[in-house]
């Protein structure tokens, strides 16, 4: 029998460049994404959601805006998210910026110190308020997570286990390397970090996929997924335009999920990135999208 499924909101744009994301959680679930999920055979809670947090310039921290703000939602997540594992359920999480990611993986490490991360995502995310200077915190997850040189401190500290993530524990998938800083391809080398390209995710994304889940640890999974990593132009749904023309199509991503959330070792899928203002133009792309949940996440008899 399938475990049951929580839903987790994280409202929140704080670290982004922009406002945005923080209406992803409430659009997707106005447009049916729990009765999808039920339909798919799925028993839902609905956790509620962390707190709101609307983007707004933050000049007191210009190369870390709203830090503390990101702070109180990746511990949200956090708490919510351990309090599911705890019942021995499924996590579905909806952000929200990348900064989420931090939240799942400290509830996750510490019940099962074992714990991978596979992170899909056109950007490494590896930059810190010292190696950029435009300030966002959503490209900077995963070195907080690290806790490279250069990380603010109240979001590398923010969890008991410091660094949150050793880099074995993860692995990238999609990213393109010419969106990459010079820093983050000097972290990516250093740390020997396990990645793989948007273009290889585009055209083998099966073999990607399993490639990338045969290199990470044999403790419990957690998926991330920056919804970035899609061709803009398949489906315009990231706060990120820039990814027109290349990457995978929805319809590959949801090929993605599908074998990552059938792993035996799945527990967490968190989304994040999503801006629904983006799909104004062509609404039916967030039916497709909940369409790919629904069946990544279905229950299997």
């Amino acid at each position: 029998m399938a475990r049951d499924l929580v839903l987790v909101g994280a409202p929140t744009s704080a670290g982004s460049y922009a406002p945005g994301q923080e209406a992803a959680p409430r659009v997707l679930r106005e447009l049916g994404l729990i009765e999808r999920l039920t339909a798919a055979g799925r028993r839902v809670r609905d956790a509620g959601d962390g707190p709101l947090q609307v983007w707004a310039p933050d000049p007191q921290h210009p190369r870390a805006q709203n830090v503390e703000a990101a702070v109180r939602a990746v511990k949200a997540v956090a708490d919510r998210v351990a309090a599911a594992l705890a019942e021995d359920a499924d996590v579905l999480v909806v952000g929200g910026n990348c900064t989420v990611a931090l939240g799942v993986m400290a509830a996750l490490t510490a019940s099962d110190p074992d714990a991978g991360l596979l992170y899909i995502d056109r950007h490494f995310d590896l930059n810190t308020p010292e190696s950029t200077h435009e300030g966002a915190l959503d490209w900077m997850g995963l070195a907080h997570g690290l806790d490279l040189p250069g990380a603010a401190e109240p979001l590398a500290a923010a969890f008991a286990r410091r660094p949150l993530l050793a880099p074995d524990q993860l692995h990238l998938l999609g990213v393109d390397p010419g969106e990459a800083t010079a820093w983050e391809q000097e972290q990516a080398a250093r740390l020997g970090l396990r990645w793989g390209s948007h273009t290889d995710l585009a055209t083998a994304p099966g073999p990607e996929v399993t490639r990338a889940l045969g290199a990470l640890p044999s403790g419990a999974l957690a998926v991330h997924l920056d919804v970035d990593v899609l061709d803009f132009t398949d489906a315009p749904l990231a706060e990120s335009t820039g990814g027109r023309n290349s990457g995978p199509t929805l319809d590959a991503l949801s090929e993605v999920l599908d074998t990552a959330c059938r792993d035996p070792r799945f527990r967490v899928l968190s989304i994040c990135e999503l801006n629904p203002a983006r799909a104004a133009g062509d609404l039916s792309v967030l039916h497709r999208f909940i369409a790919g949940l629904q069946h990544a996440l279905r229950a299997i008899p």
